[in-house]
Formats: C-alpha cells, structure tokens, sequence
C-alpha cells in the first residue's frame, strides 16, 4: 500500500455478495475530507473528484445551493402585474413612507434569513474519523494486542493492515484472534506516548494526539525514519474504501431471515448466531456462506450503538471465546422485515466511507419490509420504488441502527428531489411522528417559495388544511394576497365537493350521475358549510393588502359572505380619511406587517430611488 493508492493481495477475496466495481456516488451527504499529519510532517487530503454519469445532473445540498435554490427570483408576465399593481399604490405615497416600508422589507428580509438558516440546523452526525478514533480509544472488538516497550495495545487487524504496509506484513505472520504481536521498531526514539499516538494516526489520519507540540516538533527526524520502516499510508478515506471492497481479516458474516422462531432464537443468546461458515445452517436457517455479507465488527461497532450492544452482549454470554477456538467469523442473523437485504450494501457502504449510495440497492431484491405503511404512504401501492421512497425507507433503518450519518445522508436526497410532483408525499411522510422534522422544514420552505406554481396546479387539492395554514401564516410566502385568496377559496370549494361525493350513496358513486362524473357547478355549493372548511385560513389572509384596492376577488368573498367584514384600510378613521395598513407609523391600530413578496419588494426599491 503506497501514497498513490490501495493495493492489496490476490489472496484477499471481494466481499462476498457485492461487486467491487461498483462506482462511488456522492448523493446528498458532504464528503469529509480528513486532515492529519503524515509521519514526513505532511498534510495529507483526500479530494472526492469521483464523477456521475453524464445523464445525472450534479448537484449540491450545501447551504448557498439550498439558498440558491430556495430564495429565487423570477421574471414573467405575472410579476409585471404585480409589480404595477405595488406601483400604483406606491404613487401617492412620498418619500418618507415609501422609505418606511422599504425598511420594513428589509428588516424582514433579515428575519427570512435567520429562519432560513434556522431550519438548516441539525446536529452534527459522528464521522468517519470520529467513530474510529472513539473505536481506538474504547478498544471495542479489538482481535490482536500489540505489545510494545512492555504496554499491550488492543487493536483491530484490519484496520492496521489496510491503513499500513508495516502492519500488513507483520500481522500476516501472526494469525489468528487476540494474538499478541510483539513491536520490535527498529526507528531509535519511540516511547510509549509516540507509539500511541501513531496507532492514533492509523485510525483517524490525525497526528500528534496525546503528544505535546514541542515534543512532536523535536521528533521530526523520528517520523521521517518511521516513514521508511512503516510505508506512507494512504488518506483514511481511500484506505476504507479499500477495506470495503476487498473486506480483508473480515470477521463477520451478515446474515437475513424471515424465520420469527429461528431469529427469537438467536435474540436469545445476544441476537447473533456464530456458525461454522462452511455450514448452510439446515432448514429454516438464514442464507448460505455464499449470500451473507461480509463486514468488520470494528466497524460495525465504531458506527451504530445497535450493533455495538448486539456484539458486546455476544461477548458477555462467551460465544468469543468459541468463535475465537474455532477461528470462524460470527454470524449476525438480521429480521428481514426490518432491515431488507437490498438495503444492507448501501449501509455497509456508508459505515466505511461516509458516504449514501443507492446506487447500491439491490433493485430486483424480494426483500419484505415492515415499513409498509411508509411505503404505501409515498408510493400509492406503485410496483418499484423510486429514490425518494428507498430514502426514506433508508431512513427508518439508520434510526433504528442508530447510524445518524445514514439517516441525514438519507434526508439530503430527500430534499434534494423536492419538486412539484414530490412535494404532497415528502410533507405527508415528514409530517408523520416517524418522519424527519428537517426534511419537513425544508419542505415547507419549498412550499412557501413555491407557492405560485403549486396554486396553479393539481398539487394545491392535495394539500392538507394543515400545511396550507403554516403556509399562509408565514412572512415569506411567495404570493401576493389576492392570489392566496382567490386560491384558499379554490382549495375550500374542492373539499366541499370530496365531502358533497362522501355523502352519496354507494348506488349512486362513480356512476354518470355522481358529483365526482357530472361536476359540481358553484351555485350549487352550500355556503355556510364552505364558510365551516375555510373559518380556520380566512383569518389569516392579510385583506389588508390585497392588489389592486378593487380586487374582484376580494368583492366576490365578501358578496358570498366568507369574508364577514371588509379590510380595515377600506374603512374611515374618526379623523376622516383611511389609515395605512402598510405603515406602523400610520397605523391607526390597523398595522399588518407585509409578507415579504419579491415583486412588491423589487418595485418599492424601484420607487424609492426615483423619489
């Protein structure tokens, strides 16, 4: 194993039911790109400059391409509308007053930024290198101990023999589990502290832990000499990868059934099944050796708690020491209705490089899943499963693992595939109490950005009273007010006519003459059951500020009487005149702030310049 890549031995086999092939796709998550210091004194990088086809467009989930994407502007005919309409009512305003709202705007603006980087937050999820450096410190499934100047090290064998060539050799001769390799260096100068903190490096690509600065400075000459006897690893990304590809010293073998019994049986003595792996397990066992999946318990450790306890309680009850007698790898038998096989090459993947995959589900898998409410819920019982929908599935999985990276490189692709088509079902999963409440920020921030595409399309029938009424609450929606009225009055009639087709009897339903084949004509809607459905989103219209002043929409809800009383401006003030619902300054206790409306904002800038 050299600086300029992985290479490891004919004799180290592929991991068994993968394919080492496989390209490496970034979809959503952020590559981490580890920094340390090399024996020579060097900073090493890794730099993911892996390419997608040419057919998939490149994207990012970074915070200014999730703003980007969020916060745009369009220019079309009906921003031109909107834009005279805030024209002519700027036009008698004067320079004072058009300045007072453009403040207003911007503090808003302000506001909108802080909330847009607010729903952005979520905890940090462990990396790579932080979950190996916790494994090294924790010594968790440690297989060899290196005895060095009289100090045992427990450590992994794999790890060392992919990071190192040194340890590669060297453990080569020393066989089997919990072997004692004695260190003999032949580098002048290493004590117990340095030595530590090399298997340190080794780990997580970062030197000079447990070592005071002045001492690592004085022992440059030290680590240039360890240089030539241990060999330069490589970054701790490629080494991983590499590990996951050729899966040398693996010592676990994952397994799946849909055995109730034979898993209940196994949950018994600490939910793994260490077998011979030359055995097919008889009747009503999992797969063969030839369809289980090959992994470290190092890492399966290093990255989810689930594992970590499942392995340890193992321990506890004294299979190791068989499993160490017999020099065979444990068996880890998972319920397959809760963690389907297609999945398992995708989660291993993202255990060693950090990185979410779905490139690698098994498409053609039989898999059963326990998720299928989620299923039915994002898919309408559909054949196959689109990304979207094997990411959230995904998800559900990395919680109940515990592996937080899995789980936020799920949300990305998630949010990444919001669009019109996906947005009803992504707001349905994520509303639910299993779905991801950042993916349910980010989508409701696409609604409201949105929201003028969305009115003028099937999607707004298909949006729950709830949802529509966070929308219209907000600042930031995207929409003048006439176009929110017009369009919640649209949405309340299309309910009135799902409850109208509810009520018919089942004779009459679906036949030519049924409200759903026929259509309902607007006379023939009940007002006051229409005003019932729309009682809990008219309050939050801001009438105030309806464009133009003479909105026939606005004339048209209070003629049917689903507006009760006209806009506050529209009425006189004891002094005579109108109030400016705009102003704070001209309030008359009539103020309502303005949503932040890109149009209206543009033009009041406009027309303060020229004043």
């Amino acid at each position: 194993m050299g600086a300029n890549g992985s290479s490891y031995p004919h004799s180290c086999s592929p991991r068994m039911g993968g394919n080492t092939q496989t390209q490496q796709t970034f979809i959503g998550t952020s590559s981490y790109s580890q920094q340390g210091y090399g024996w020579e004194s060097k900073l090493y990088s890794l730099e993911h400059g892996h390419e997608r086809p040419a057919d998939r467009k490149k994207k990012s989930l970074g915070l200014a391409t999730l703003k980007r994407r969020f916060i745009k502007r369009r220019k079309s005919n009906r921003s031109a509308d909107h834009a005279r309409q805030m024209r002519e009512l700027l036009s008698g305003w004067d320079v004072r007053d058009t300045n007072a709202l453009v403040e207003e705007y911007e503090g808003t603006a302000a506001l909108k930024e802080l909330s847009f980087q607010a729903s952005l937050a979520r905890a940090e999820a462990p990396s790579l290198q932080r979950d190996l450096a916790a494994l090294y410190q924790h010594k968790y499934c440690t297989d060899v101990d290196l005895i060095f100047q009289g100090t045992c090290f427990p450590a992994h064998r794999a790890i060392l023999a992919a990071r190192c060539p040194f340890f590669k050799a060297l453990l080569s001769s020393s066989p089997g589990y919990g072997a004692e390799v004695l260190m003999d260096i032949d580098t002048a100068g290493i004590d117990v502290p340095m030595f530590s903190a090399l298997l340190h490096y080794l780990y997580t690509g970062e030197f000079g832990v447990g070592i005071a600065e002045d001492t690592r400075l004085q022992n440059v000459d030290v680590l240039v000499q360890l240089s030539e006897e241990f060999g330069t690893p490589n970054s701790l990304e490629a080494d991983m990868k590499g590990l996951f590809d050729y899966m040398c010293y693996y010592d676990a073998l994952l397994s799946f059934s849909s055995d109730s019994e034979m898993i209940e049986s196994c949950n018994e003595r600490g939910a793994v099944a260490a077998v011979p792996t030359g055995s097919s397990g008889g009747s009503g066992a999992p797969g063969t050796p030839d369809e289980d999946l090959r992994a470290h318990k190092a890492i399966l450790s290093a990255r989810s708690p689930f594992f970590r306890n499942l392995l340890q309680r193992r321990i506890r009850t004294g299979e190791e020491m068989t499993e160490r007698t017999l020099q065979t790898p444990t068996r880890i038998v998972l319920d397959e209705s809760i963690i389907p096989r297609k999945y398992v090459q995708v989660i291993l993947h993202c255990m060693y490089t950090d990185v979410v995959d779905l490139g690698l589900v098994l498409r053609g898998s039989p898999s059963s899943c326990s998720l299928g409410e989620v299923q039915a819920l994002v898919s309408g019982c559909r054949g196959a499963s689109t990304r979207t929908e094997e990411a959230m599935e995904l998800y559900h999985i990395a919680l109940f693992l515990e592996f937080s990276m899995l789980a936020q490189g799920c949300e990305d692709i998630v949010v990444e595939s919001l669009s019109l088509d996906s947005l009803v079902p992504i707001l349905k999963w994520s509303s639910q109490p299993y779905g991801s409440k950042w993916v349910h920020r980010q989508a409701m921030h696409f609604l409201c950005e949105e929201f003028s595409q969305v009115v003028t399309s099937d999607v707004l029938y298909e949006l729950s009273k709830e949802h529509l009424l966070s929308t219209i609450q907000s600042d930031y929606l995207q929409a003048s007010e006439q176009d929110i009225l017009k369009y919640v009055v649209k949405w309340g009639e299309q309910q009135l006519i799902k409850r109208m087709a509810d009520r018919e009897p089942n004779l009459l339903s679906g036949t030519a003459h049924s409200v759903n084949k026929r259509g309902v004509k607007r006379r023939d809607l009940d007002v006051e059951e229409l005003r019932e459905i729309l009682s809990p989103l008219l309050p939050f219209i801001r009438t105030e500020h309806i464009l133009p002043p003479n909105s026939d929409v606005l004339s048209d809800a209070l003629k049917r009487g689903l507006i009760s009383t006209p806009p506050s401006d529209m009425l006189p003030t004891a002094e005579g005149g109108k109030a400016n619902a705009w102003l704070r300054q001209k309030n008359a206790g009539i103020y309502v702030r303005p949503r932040l409306f890109s149009p209206y904002v543009e033009e009041a800038k406009v027309r303060l310049v020229y004043l």
